[in-house]
Parts: C-alpha cells; sequence; structure tokens
C-alpha cells in the first residue's frame, strides 16, 4: 500500500489531487490563475470544499483564461454571486477579477505570470524534508515576499498563508512528507 502525506484522509479527491497535482511545478500560467483564484477562493474554508466545487469554477470562471476573467464586469460579478456551485462570497469573486487584471499586467512586464512567479524561488521547487504533518509551516520567507509583491501590484486576497498554500500547489514548494510516495517526484 502506498504511504502519503495524511492530509487527504480517505477522501477520493483529495487523495487524487495529492496523488497526481499537489506539489508538482505548474509552469502554465492558466493553470498558475487557476491555482491562485482556488486558494483565494480556500481562505477560511477547507481546500476539500474547494475541490468540491472546482468543476463549476472552471464553468463559471471561463475555464480560468485570464483576459476573459479580466473583462467581468458588474452584471457577470453578480451572475457569479448567484451561482450555487461556487463560494458565493464577494470579497473573494471580486478577488479574481481584480486579480485577472493584475496577471495580465504582469505578464506584460515579464512576458508570463510563471516567469514572475518562479522568481521568487529562483527558478527551482523548495524540497523540504518534513516528516510529519505539524512540523509544515504555514508560511515560509518566500511566501511573504511573494505576498508582499503581490499586494503591491495590486493583487487581493494574498496574505502570506494563502501564498504559502499557492505555492505548495503550483509546486514551488513540495511539502510531501519524507515517506510519502510522492516525495521523490515532486521533488
Amino acid at each position: 500500500m502506498r504511504r502519503r502525506c495524511g492530509w487527504p484522509g480517505d477522501n477520493e479527491l483529495m487523495i487524487a489531487y495529492h496523488d497526481t497535482e499537489w506539489g508538482v511545478p505548474a509552469h502554465d500560467d492558466r493553470k498558475l490563475f487557476e491555482l491562485l483564484l482556488l486558494d483565494n477562493a480556500q481562505a477560511g474554508l477547507s481546500w476539500q470544499t474547494v475541490l468540491n466545487k472546482r468543476e463549476n469554477y472552471r464553468e463559471a470562471f471561463d475555464n480560468f483564461e485570464p483576459a476573459k476573467v479580466a473583462r467581468y464586469e458588474k452584471r457577470k460579478i453578480v451572475a457569479l454571486l448567484a451561482n450555487p456551485g461556487i463560494i458565493r462570497n464577494r470579497l473573494k469573486v471580486e478577488a479574481a477579477v481584480t486579480n485577472a487584471r493584475a496577471v495580465l499586467e504582469v505578464q506584460q512586464e515579464f512576458g508570463s505570470f510563471d516567469v514572475y512567479l518562479w522568481q521568487f524561488v529562483n527558478g527551482r521547487t523548495i524540497r523540504n524534508r518534513w516528516k510529519a504533518l505539524q512540523e509544515i509551516p504555514a508560511t515560509s520567507a518566500e511566501s511573504d515576499a511573494l505576498s508582499k509583491d503581490l499586494k503591491r501590484r495590486g493583487f487581493k486576497f494574498v496574505g502570506s498563508t494563502i501564498c504559502y498554500a499557492f505555492m505548495q500547489s503550483a509546486g514551488l514548494v513540495s511539502d510531501h512528507l519524507t515517506h510519502c510516495f510522492r516525495y521523490r517526484p515532486c521533488g
């Protein structure tokens, strides 16, 4: 039987996410925006809640295309807030639109969102060597720096804790426990 990090529990969706996505380096701007949007939506909630709604988010937010989301106006935001398939928090929905616009600005300046983000880890996944879930931090110096710079660029819902979760999701940080079968492949 495969040993994995304990946080997915026995939930099949969480296990699939852990086994195939979490900690895998992402370099596609659309995928990076998706993970940022979902981590923003998760603030104050469980990741399982967000994963359960992921397909609804994909449909509601035009497959996480930043250029499309950046064009959302008040009428679209009102429609999103009426959509029971997503987390209907006005601040989070408005942050998704604001962040899409900020992603476009970052792409213009750096050539891609990917190039911008990966500079915070010197272009390489930070591979930690945790033995227990309790050792995994909620923030790091890198997530602090990313958070500060994103805020300076107008991004919303990007505190250091959200940034650290995002960095784990996007593979900028690999926090698979050393006994986990995903530890070596994700480093």
